[in-house]
Protein backbone atom coordinates (compact mmCIF):
# COMPACT_ATOMS: atom_id res chain seq x y z
CA UNK A 1 0.00 0.00 0.00
CA UNK A 2 2.82 2.41 0.84
CA UNK A 3 4.43 1.73 -2.53
CA UNK A 4 1.16 2.55 -4.27
CA UNK A 5 0.75 5.78 -2.32
CA UNK A 6 4.34 6.78 -3.13
CA UNK A 7 3.76 6.08 -6.82
CA UNK A 8 0.63 8.23 -6.79
CA UNK A 9 2.51 11.04 -5.07
CA UNK A 10 5.26 10.88 -7.69
CA UNK A 11 2.68 10.90 -10.47
CA UNK A 12 0.94 13.88 -8.90
CA UNK A 13 4.23 15.77 -8.67
CA UNK A 14 4.96 14.97 -12.33
CA UNK A 15 1.56 16.31 -13.35
CA UNK A 16 2.32 19.62 -11.62
CA UNK A 17 5.77 19.74 -13.26
CA UNK A 18 4.43 19.24 -16.79
CA UNK A 19 4.35 22.84 -17.90
CA UNK A 20 4.85 24.52 -21.24
CA UNK A 21 6.32 28.01 -21.26
CA UNK A 22 5.40 30.45 -24.01
CA UNK A 23 7.54 33.57 -24.51
CA UNK A 24 6.05 35.40 -27.47
CA UNK A 25 7.27 38.96 -27.85
CA UNK A 26 6.85 40.70 -24.51
CA UNK A 27 4.14 38.29 -23.37
CA UNK A 28 4.95 35.24 -21.27
CA UNK A 29 2.65 32.51 -20.07
CA UNK A 30 2.98 28.99 -18.68
CA UNK A 31 0.38 26.32 -19.39
CA UNK A 32 0.03 23.15 -17.37
CA UNK A 33 -1.02 19.86 -18.92
CA UNK A 34 -4.28 20.06 -17.00
CA UNK A 35 -5.06 23.52 -18.37
CA UNK A 36 -4.28 22.52 -21.93
CA UNK A 37 -6.32 19.33 -21.79
CA UNK A 38 -9.27 21.45 -20.67
CA UNK A 39 -8.65 24.24 -23.21
CA UNK A 40 -11.90 25.26 -24.96
CA UNK A 41 -10.37 24.47 -28.38
CA UNK A 42 -8.87 21.12 -27.34
CA UNK A 43 -10.19 18.08 -29.18
CA UNK A 44 -9.16 14.61 -30.26
CA UNK A 45 -7.29 14.40 -33.56
CA UNK A 46 -6.06 11.41 -35.52
CA UNK A 47 -2.58 11.43 -37.07
CA UNK A 48 -2.49 8.82 -39.83
CA UNK A 49 1.28 8.51 -40.15
CA UNK A 50 2.97 9.85 -37.03
CA UNK A 51 6.60 10.76 -37.74
CA UNK A 52 7.86 9.81 -34.27
CA UNK A 53 5.77 6.72 -33.57
CA UNK A 54 5.81 5.41 -37.16
CA UNK A 55 2.13 4.49 -36.98
CA UNK A 56 -1.32 5.98 -36.56
CA UNK A 57 -1.89 7.84 -33.30
CA UNK A 58 -4.69 9.78 -31.62
CA UNK A 59 -4.07 12.78 -29.39
CA UNK A 60 -5.93 15.29 -27.29
CA UNK A 61 -4.57 18.48 -28.82
CA UNK A 62 -4.97 22.25 -29.12
CA UNK A 63 -4.43 24.25 -32.34
CA UNK A 64 -1.04 25.87 -31.82
CA UNK A 65 -2.20 29.25 -33.11
CA UNK A 66 -4.87 29.28 -30.37
CA UNK A 67 -2.03 29.61 -27.86
CA UNK A 68 -0.29 32.38 -29.80
CA UNK A 69 -2.58 35.43 -29.87
CA UNK A 70 -1.17 38.29 -31.88
CA UNK A 71 1.08 36.08 -34.01
CA UNK A 72 2.04 37.90 -37.21
CA UNK A 73 3.19 36.49 -40.58
CA UNK A 74 6.70 37.92 -40.18
CA UNK A 75 7.29 36.35 -36.77
CA UNK A 76 9.69 33.48 -36.18
CA UNK A 77 9.12 30.94 -33.43
CA UNK A 78 11.37 28.34 -31.86
CA UNK A 79 10.23 25.19 -30.09
CA UNK A 80 12.81 23.97 -27.58
CA UNK A 81 12.74 20.40 -26.28
CA UNK A 82 13.98 19.18 -22.92
CA UNK A 83 17.03 17.55 -24.52
CA UNK A 84 18.19 20.71 -26.32
CA UNK A 85 16.55 20.03 -29.68
CA UNK A 86 15.47 23.44 -31.04
CA UNK A 87 13.41 23.81 -34.22
CA UNK A 88 12.48 27.10 -35.84
CA UNK A 89 8.95 27.62 -37.15
CA UNK A 90 8.13 30.58 -39.41
CA UNK A 91 4.78 32.06 -38.45
CA UNK A 92 3.69 31.88 -42.09
CA UNK A 93 3.81 28.10 -41.75
CA UNK A 94 1.36 28.22 -38.85
CA UNK A 95 -0.97 30.89 -40.24
CA UNK A 96 -1.53 29.50 -43.75
CA UNK A 97 -5.16 28.25 -43.79
CA UNK A 98 -4.52 26.24 -46.95
CA UNK A 99 -1.42 24.52 -45.61
CA UNK A 100 -0.63 22.01 -42.90
CA UNK A 101 -2.25 22.58 -39.51
CA UNK A 102 -0.05 22.57 -36.40
CA UNK A 103 -1.49 21.07 -33.20
CA UNK A 104 0.03 20.85 -29.76
CA UNK A 105 -0.62 17.32 -28.52
CA UNK A 106 -0.88 17.10 -24.73
CA UNK A 107 -0.15 13.90 -22.84
CA UNK A 108 -2.68 13.02 -20.16
CA UNK A 109 -0.72 11.69 -17.15
CA UNK A 110 -3.64 9.40 -16.36
CA UNK A 111 -3.32 7.84 -19.82
CA UNK A 112 0.34 8.19 -20.85
CA UNK A 113 1.47 7.69 -24.41
CA UNK A 114 3.61 4.67 -25.30
CA UNK A 115 7.41 4.96 -25.22
CA UNK A 116 9.07 6.02 -28.46
CA UNK A 117 11.34 2.98 -28.24
CA UNK A 118 12.09 0.24 -25.71
CA UNK A 119 13.43 1.72 -22.47
CA UNK A 120 12.72 5.23 -23.75
CA UNK A 121 10.26 7.88 -22.65
CA UNK A 122 7.17 8.90 -24.57
CA UNK A 123 6.90 11.97 -26.82
CA UNK A 124 5.14 13.84 -24.02
CA UNK A 125 4.23 15.83 -22.23
CA UNK A 126 3.96 18.21 -25.22
CA UNK A 127 4.42 17.23 -28.86
CA UNK A 128 3.89 19.29 -32.03
CA UNK A 129 1.97 17.26 -34.60
CA UNK A 130 0.55 18.16 -38.00
CA UNK A 131 -2.62 17.51 -39.93
CA UNK A 132 -2.11 17.40 -43.71
CA UNK A 133 1.69 17.83 -43.40
CA UNK A 134 2.26 17.23 -47.12
CA UNK A 135 0.45 20.49 -47.94
CA UNK A 136 3.40 22.45 -46.50
CA UNK A 137 6.13 19.84 -46.97
CA UNK A 138 6.61 19.54 -43.22
CA UNK A 139 9.93 17.86 -42.43
CA UNK A 140 10.63 15.33 -39.70
CA UNK A 141 12.44 17.98 -37.62
CA UNK A 142 9.26 20.04 -37.54
CA UNK A 143 7.59 17.44 -35.31
CA UNK A 144 9.41 18.31 -32.05
CA UNK A 145 8.47 16.26 -29.00
CA UNK A 146 9.08 16.65 -25.25
CA UNK A 147 8.72 20.39 -25.80
CA UNK A 148 9.52 22.56 -22.80
CA UNK A 149 9.26 26.03 -24.31
CA UNK A 150 8.05 27.92 -27.36
CA UNK A 151 9.46 31.39 -27.88
CA UNK A 152 9.72 34.10 -30.51
CA UNK A 153 13.20 34.79 -31.84
CA UNK A 154 14.87 37.34 -34.07
CA UNK A 155 15.65 36.48 -37.71
CA UNK A 156 18.54 34.09 -38.11
CA UNK A 157 20.73 36.62 -39.96
CA UNK A 158 20.59 38.92 -36.93
CA UNK A 159 21.26 36.23 -34.36
CA UNK A 160 23.94 34.24 -36.16
CA UNK A 161 25.53 36.04 -39.13
CA UNK A 162 28.33 33.44 -39.12
CA UNK A 163 25.85 30.98 -40.66
CA UNK A 164 25.33 33.10 -43.76
CA UNK A 165 26.97 32.16 -47.05
CA UNK A 166 29.02 34.78 -48.88
CA UNK A 167 27.01 37.46 -50.67
CA UNK A 168 28.33 36.29 -54.03
CA UNK A 169 27.64 32.61 -53.31
CA UNK A 170 26.07 30.54 -56.08
CA UNK A 171 22.26 30.21 -56.05
CA UNK A 172 22.62 26.52 -55.19
CA UNK A 173 24.57 27.44 -52.05
CA UNK A 174 21.93 29.97 -51.00
CA UNK A 175 19.23 27.37 -51.56
CA UNK A 176 21.29 24.93 -49.52
CA UNK A 177 21.33 27.38 -46.64
CA UNK A 178 17.52 27.19 -46.59
CA UNK A 179 17.76 23.38 -46.50
CA UNK A 180 20.22 23.60 -43.62
CA UNK A 181 17.80 25.78 -41.66
CA UNK A 182 14.92 23.39 -42.22
CA UNK A 183 16.63 20.04 -41.76
CA UNK A 184 19.83 20.52 -39.74
CA UNK A 185 19.56 23.44 -37.33
CA UNK A 186 17.18 21.66 -34.97
CA UNK A 187 20.02 19.33 -33.92
CA UNK A 188 23.28 20.95 -35.02
CA UNK A 189 25.30 24.11 -34.71
CA UNK A 190 27.63 25.44 -37.41
CA UNK A 191 30.50 27.84 -36.75
CA UNK A 192 29.40 27.58 -33.12
CA UNK A 193 26.15 29.28 -34.15
CA UNK A 194 22.67 28.03 -33.32
CA UNK A 195 20.49 27.35 -30.32
CA UNK A 196 20.48 23.55 -30.36
CA UNK A 197 22.75 21.56 -28.06
CA UNK A 198 21.70 18.20 -29.43
CA UNK A 199 24.25 17.28 -32.10
CA UNK A 200 27.84 18.22 -33.01
CA UNK A 201 28.95 21.37 -34.80
CA UNK A 202 29.03 20.85 -38.58
CA UNK A 203 31.95 23.13 -39.36
CA UNK A 204 34.37 23.27 -36.47
CA UNK A 205 36.78 21.75 -36.04
CA UNK A 206 35.95 19.91 -39.29
CA UNK A 207 33.17 20.06 -41.84
CA UNK A 208 31.74 16.63 -42.83
CA UNK A 209 32.52 17.39 -46.47
CA UNK A 210 36.19 17.30 -45.42
CA UNK A 211 36.19 13.75 -44.09
CA UNK A 212 33.43 11.95 -46.05
CA UNK A 213 34.91 10.85 -49.39
CA UNK A 214 32.96 10.47 -52.62
CA UNK A 215 29.21 10.11 -52.17
CA UNK A 216 29.43 8.80 -48.61
CA UNK A 217 28.10 11.99 -47.00
CA UNK A 218 25.00 11.89 -49.19
CA UNK A 219 24.55 8.22 -48.33
CA UNK A 220 25.03 8.96 -44.66
CA UNK A 221 22.32 11.65 -44.72
CA UNK A 222 19.94 9.25 -46.44
CA UNK A 223 20.57 6.38 -44.01
CA UNK A 224 23.12 6.95 -41.21
CA UNK A 225 22.93 3.39 -39.89
CA UNK A 226 23.82 1.93 -43.29
CA UNK A 227 27.32 3.42 -43.05
CA UNK A 228 27.97 3.39 -39.35
CA UNK A 229 25.77 1.02 -37.40
CA UNK A 230 25.51 2.38 -33.91
CA UNK A 231 22.57 1.40 -31.69
CA UNK A 232 22.84 4.68 -29.79
CA UNK A 233 22.89 6.77 -32.97
CA UNK A 234 20.16 9.41 -32.90
CA UNK A 235 20.41 10.95 -36.37
CA UNK A 236 17.42 10.00 -38.54
CA UNK A 237 17.69 9.24 -42.22
CA UNK A 238 16.18 11.68 -44.74
CA UNK A 239 14.07 10.02 -47.41
CA UNK A 240 13.56 11.57 -50.84
CA UNK A 241 10.05 12.54 -49.76
CA UNK A 242 11.59 14.67 -47.01
CA UNK A 243 14.67 15.88 -48.90
CA UNK A 244 14.71 15.22 -52.63
CA UNK A 245 17.90 14.72 -54.62
CA UNK A 246 18.14 18.34 -55.78
CA UNK A 247 17.61 19.62 -52.25
CA UNK A 248 20.26 17.24 -50.93
CA UNK A 249 22.67 18.53 -53.60
CA UNK A 250 21.91 22.08 -52.45
CA UNK A 251 22.55 21.20 -48.81
CA UNK A 252 25.90 19.61 -49.69
CA UNK A 253 26.84 22.72 -51.72
CA UNK A 254 26.16 24.90 -48.67
CA UNK A 255 28.24 22.67 -46.38
CA UNK A 256 31.17 22.65 -48.83
CA UNK A 257 30.93 26.43 -49.12
CA UNK A 258 30.93 26.88 -45.35
CA UNK A 259 34.03 24.69 -44.99
CA UNK A 260 35.87 27.71 -46.40
CA UNK A 261 34.17 30.14 -44.01
CA UNK A 262 35.11 28.73 -40.60
CA UNK A 263 35.18 30.88 -37.52
CA UNK A 264 38.10 30.70 -35.12
CA UNK A 265 37.81 27.64 -32.93
CA UNK A 266 39.79 27.17 -29.72
CA UNK A 267 41.70 23.98 -29.22
CA UNK A 268 39.38 21.32 -27.85
CA UNK A 269 39.88 20.31 -24.24
CA UNK A 270 41.33 16.85 -23.99
CA UNK A 271 39.95 14.52 -21.34
CA UNK A 272 42.11 13.94 -18.30
CA UNK A 273 43.05 10.23 -18.22
CA UNK A 274 45.36 10.39 -15.24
Amino acid sequence: MRALILALMILSAWVQAAELRLDIGVASRSWSSTELLAHPQARWIAIADDISYKRSMSYRAVPLVALLPGLRPGDLLQAVARDGFAVELPATLLLNPAGAQAWLAVEDPAHPWPPLAPNKASAGPFYLVWLNPAASRIGAEQWPFRIARIRSVAPLAQRYPQLLPARDAAPRVTAGFAQYQKHCMACHRLNDAGDSRFGPDLNIPHNPTEYFAGDFLARYIRDPQSLRHWPQGRMPGFSRAQLNDEELTQLLAYLRHMAGRKVHSPEPTRPDRS
